[in-house]
């Protein structure tokens, strides 16, 4: 790390982690004066204008096939993952949301050979998948020895399935060429727009005294500025500084931090099952990556 450069990476990495892996603390704490959508709403509207300012120029894409193309993207990427991801916090501890949705690789590395033609996944990956969806299950079933409902670990790994979806997709219009702020920009509008229908059934009416109470507005900003806007930004700088692989293994310390600040900020217990439930899949995924392989061009970012 004795480049300036390099250095700069890694500083730029561990910044992002420790950002997203608190995301699932504070959008708990925030449940508590918001609904789900309230919440996702408020998030992306914010991020999406922040990425206005950074990048204040119009995507202009080649037709109806590359803005069908955003708009699944922003379906699932945003409205699906994010909005399941929220409801579930309603339901269990922000620490399983946080280590269930970090098996989305795992489903991105199966529907890229079913879809787009990648290597068939070896034995090393199918026993790294079924440690992690072992993990999930000890999680879900014993994890804390609280009576929580199962929905909330089970909406988890739906957001890490719909996510895999997205990560295809992001995949499809990075090959574009296009500006990526511009593409993310275009992503969250299209989420913001698939998010309206909702807002009509599913209890969307925040009131200003809780918005702008000191301890829920920076919630709001943090989540929508800082672990969205700013950390995609950060994020970027890594991967160009450092290299898609080696920025890739600092995915690793999300759910970690996760964890961490869940015991620390919100006083979630941690039992020795959820804890070894924990282990099986943070083990399952590493054993599932083939670090041998090059990493692609291009590769996407999950937002958190």
């Amino acid at each position: 790390m004795s480049d300036p450069s390099r250095r700069g990476g890694h500083i730029a990495a561990i910044f992002t982690v420790l950002l997203w892996g608190t995301t699932f603390v504070f959008t708990k704490s925030l449940l508590a004066a918001f609904s789900p959508i309230e919440i996702l709403f408020i998030r992306f509207l914010l991020g999406y204008l922040a990425l206005w300012a950074v990048r204040p120029r119009v995507l202009k894409t080649a037709g109806k096939g590359e803005e069908l193309l955003f708009a699944a993207a922003g379906l699932c990427g945003v409205t699906l993952y994010y909005l399941c991801e929220n409801i579930a916090l309603t339901f269990t501890l922000a620490s399983n949301v946080g280590v269930i949705v970090s098996t989305a690789p795992l489903f991105t590395a199966l529907l890229a050979f079913r879809f787009l033609g990648d290597e068939k996944p070896g034995p090393r990956f199918f026993l790294g998948f079924a440690a992690a969806i072992g993990g999930v299950a000890l999680v879900s079933g014993l994890g804390s020895g609280m009576a929580l409902d199962p929905r909330g670990d089970l909406l988890s790994l739906f957001s890490a399935f719909v996510w895999g979806i997205y990560s295809i997709l992001s995949r499809k219009f990075n090959a574009l060429g296009y500006d990526a702020i511009l593409c993310t920009r275009r992503v969250f509008f299209y989420g913001l727009l698939f998010m309206i229908p909702a807002l009509f059934f599913m209890d969307f009416h925040p009131r200003l005294a809780a918005l702008t109470a000191p301890a829920n507005l920076l919630g709001i900003l943090y989540l929508g500025l800082g672990a969205g806007a700013a950390c995609f930004v950060t994020w970027n700088l890594a991967v160009k500084r450092l290299g898609a692989l080696t920025t890739s293994v600092y995915i690793y310390l999300v759910p970690l931090v996760t964890v961490v600040a869940s015991a620390l900020v919100i006083h979630e217990r941690m039992t020795p099952a959820s804890l070894a439930g924990m282990a099986l899949i943070l083990a399952g995924l590493f054993l599932s990556q083939d670090w041998s392989k090059k990493p692609a061009p291009q590769e996407e970012v999950q937002a958190k």
